[in-house]
């Protein structure tokens, strides 16, 4: 289980408007992002994301490193749709929240949904680029709209620059009925932090679904389902802890058992004191006994 720190880059921009994603380009992102928390903190609860758009006036950080899901939703909620996008100054500004991030073993991620056309040139972007792998900043991108063949052409340069040991990855997805959440599920943007890579394809074919679900624990996929997962997980812990604290007691109790049948050094003392004095009162009764005969005797004879 990798312990990273992730940025999440949505693209807020005008374009983000269009439904071509059902049910639109923005609100397919804000599915995709609950996934993607899903998946890293399920991978390791020590793991933790953070969220920012690059659309409007200038990029935005809505939620700094956290391990809580409500401020993510809370970060989605307040968003709005305006302006165009700002790619290089988003992974920068990214770069950097990440860079303050308080568990420094943490490894670093970006990863960047983008909808709308880049601005910048692929020379800039190439230079960008060299520059985040040098700071061990690993990037994965979504590509999903806008899919003409420049701006394909810009990530895929943006991409094979700054590929690393520890993986960035470029998703490009088409439009059609299925979601954008749903065809994350079998990139290596995810299938890596859910181990459901091929389960996650096959259940989007329709073939193998029900197999790959043995691959889960508990056979219930964190990813499709995270909150009965989680669920389920509490139970089993819960019913865990009953368990282990049953059994204390019941050592305990049974610890307790053996120790009252063993008597303490003092009582023992305490009780040959009192067997050895009663043996000297009916050792002195005796004799009482014998001299008030021999008493009775002599009276007799005289």
């Amino acid at each position: 289980m990798v312990l990273e720190a992730t940025m999440i880059i949505v693209d807020n921009s005008e374009s983000s408007r269009n439904g071509d994603y059902p049910p639109s380009r923005f609100d397919a992102q804000s599915d995709a992002v609950s996934l993607i928390f899903s998946a890293k903190t399920q991978s390791n609860p020590e793991s933790s994301v953070g969220l920012m758009t690059m659309g409007g006036k200038e990029p935005e950080v809505l939620v700094t490193l956290s391990t809580d899901f409500g401020k993510i939703l809370e970060g989605l909620h307040r968003t709005k749709i305006k302006g165009s996008t700002h790619f290089a100054t988003g992974i920068q500004i990214a770069g950097l929240a990440l860079k303050h991030r308080q568990n420094k073993s943490q490894r670093q991620r970006i990863i960047v949904f983008c909808c709308s056309p880049i601005s910048e040139d692929e020379k800039s972007l190439v230079k960008l680029a060299k520059k985040m792998k040098k700071n061990n900043i690993s990037i994965d991108l979504v590509a999903f709209g806008e899919l003409d063949g420049e701006n394909s052409k810009k990530l895929e340069a943006f991409n094979e620059n700054v590929k690393g040991g520890e993986g960035s990855h470029l998703a490009i997805v088409p439009p059609g009925l299925h979601l954008l959440s749903e065809a994350l599920m079998s990139t290596p943007i995810l299938s890596g932090d859910t181990g459901s890579g091929g389960a996650g394809a096959g259940g989007a074919g329709g073939d193998g679904g029900d197999g790959g679900a043995n691959n889960f624990e508990f056979g219930v996929d964190p990813s499709m389902e995270p909150e009965l997962a989680l669920a389920l997980r509490m139970s089993f812990e819960e019913e865990k802890a009953r368990l282990e604290k049953e059994k204390q007691e019941r050592e305990e109790r049974e610890g307790k058992t053996n120790l009252e049948g063993i008597p303490e050094e003092g009582e023992n003392k305490q009780e040959s004191a009192e067997e050895k004095k009663d043996g000297e009162g009916q050792a002195e009764g005796s004799g009482s006994k014998k001299d008030d005969g021999n008493d009775g005797d002599k009276m007799d004879t005289t």
